[in-house]
């Protein structure tokens, strides 16, 4: 089991490297890698035999070449996952993503596409190329989807949830567990925290004793995994603390320093043995702004076509659910601080606004700055199903098409959000166009606080990146089936 990011110290990660013994885990960790492993590889027997089932098909195979198309590309399908680390691969980290493996799948689909086009060829079947690039399509879908249909459903075991320990305290500690209970599909319990000096602001979690008695409370609470948290613990007393949890089979992930700037790190190098984090700088060139304006325009005229029919739809329960008009129109500050006119299906009452001082005392948000109720009652019956769907959003494709929003980009904010900027970088977020997702969508929704919100928006433009865009745009898909605050 190794550790999942990089250590309050390069020293650290140092000393890791070379001293620190490599145990396999064991007890709930252990179930969980194991039936994700067995989850995984029943996927890629899935995916090659259903892309071998597609091959034989479109070539027009009789029953027996079917048979033997869905074999031989069941064997090779495992075969090439096995080399691209696909099949080999079981992270079993509560936050770890099946998106990581997507690029990887589709790499390896092309290959076996070729390969396939090749035998085809040399056998003498028709349709090779269309052939290929079916099979490859149906064996990839399959793949990349029943791979995270496997992941949530083993996260949602109660059996396997992680009891997690946090070393440290004081906000970086707080702001960890904040995250853990947003985020109750993650299947991590945090049972409480140990440090030799507890500061001021830390989460409402038990103190369990003091980091000498690490082994001890591992031993006695059965902890699966620990968080270290920003501490004044010294480095060998941290180095210490990891080498009790890796002896005690016991996963370790630690908060870096300066995290809030690490979205735009991309890899670990070694200076003479040194490891170094590289943070990039942003790509924010005019071609770069070209092609994701090109790929807004495309994609939104895409989407509005093929969603036609639901947006019709909609509209029409809108209508027949509460008096008033389809959309609701209301002014958001864009790129540059240039107000437009944002585009949504009608989620509230029409008196909506005016009694929104009625409810004030009831504001879930507590930052001074955003309003959010949870079952608002001025949400209307077919608002309800829209919001939590996301579908009340979808007019928004119409912005993007004007120009005036992003497929991706920070939160659309009203006058008075934008007004509360407090610091000189939260103008930052209106260098880029406003987006229907981004990282707010993907971590949380209405559940982020306004100040944590402003930090996501920062880190993205200051990190931007096509491809960002697009690790957003797929993770957006499983964040719209969870459903975490949409409300």
């Amino acid at each position: 089991m190794g550790i999942t990011d990089t250590g309050p110290g390069v020293e650290i990660l140092e000393e890791l490297l070379r001293d620190a013994p490599r145990a396999e885990p064991t007890g709930r960790a252990q179930l969980r890698r194991r039936r994700l492993q067995f989850g995984f590889r029943a996927i890629e027997y899935l995916s090659g035999g259903l892309g071998g089932a597609a091959l034989g098909v479109v070539i027009g195979g009789t029953f027996l070449e079917t048979v033997a198309a869905i074999a031989s590309y069941m064997v090779a399908w495992r075969f090439l996952g096995t080399i691209f680390g696909i099949c080999t691969d079981t992270d079993a980290r509560p936050w770890s993503s099946t998106l990581a493996k997507a690029k990887d799948t589709v790499l390896m689909a092309l290959v076996l596409s070729w390969l396939t086009v090749g035998a085809l060829v040399a056998l003498g079947a028709p349709n090779a190329v269309a052939a290929a690039f079916v099979a490859a399509v149906v064996g990839a879908t399959v793949a990349m989807n029943g791979r995270g249909l496997v992941h949530a459903l083993m996260l949602r075991a109660r059996d396997t949830r992680q009891r997690t320990l946090i070393i440290g305290s004081g906000e970086v500690a707080r702001k960890v567990v904040e995250r853990l209970r947003l985020a109750p599909h993650l299947s991590v319990e945090t049972i409480g925290l140990i440090d030799d000096d507890v500061h001021e602001g830390s989460p409402d979690l038990p103190r369990l004793g003091a980091l000498e008695d690490l082994e001890e409370v591992l031993r006695r609470y059965e902890v699966d995994r620990v968080i270290i948290a920003f501490t004044r613990a010294g480095h060998d007393e941290l180095l210490r603390c990891i080498r009790v949890c890796w002896d005690n089979h016991v996963a370790v992930d630690i908060v870096p320093r300066l995290f809030e700037f690490l979205d735009g790190a991309r890899t670990i190098d070694q200076i003479g043995g040194l490891p170094m984090m590289s943070i990039t700088l942003p790509q924010l060139s005019l071609s770069a702004r070209a092609f994701k304006r090109a790929a807004d325009l495309v994609l939104s005229l895409l989407l509005i076509v093929l969603l036609s029919p639901l947006l019709l739809v909609t509209a029409i329960a809108i209508k027949l659910d509460s008096p008033g008009p389809v959309f609701f129109r209301q002014e958001r500050i864009g790129r540059g601080g240039r107000p437009f006119r944002i585009f949504k299906f009608r989620s509230m009452y029409l008196d909506a606004e005016q009694r929104k001082q009625d409810y004030m005392d009831i504001n879930d948000v507590t930052d001074g700055v955003m309003f959010k109720i949870h079952d608002d009652p001025r949400i209307t019956r077919v608002g309800k199903f829209l919001r939590r769907w996301s579908i009340d959003e979808l007019p928004q494709l119409f912005n993007v098409l004007r120009g005036e929003m992003s497929l991706v980009g920070p939160r659309p904010l009203i006058a008075e959000e934008t007004a509360a900027f407090s610091e000189s970088w939260h103008r930052r977020r209106l260098d880029l166009r406003p987006g229907m997702t981004g990282p707010w969508q993907i971590y949380g929704r209405s559940d982020i606080p306004f100040p944590d919100m402003l930090r996501f928006d920062y880190q993205y433009v200051a990190g931007w990146s096509l491809g960002r865009d697009l690790h957003i745009l797929l993770a957006t898909v499983p964040a719209l089936y969870a459903g975490r605050g949409a409300y």
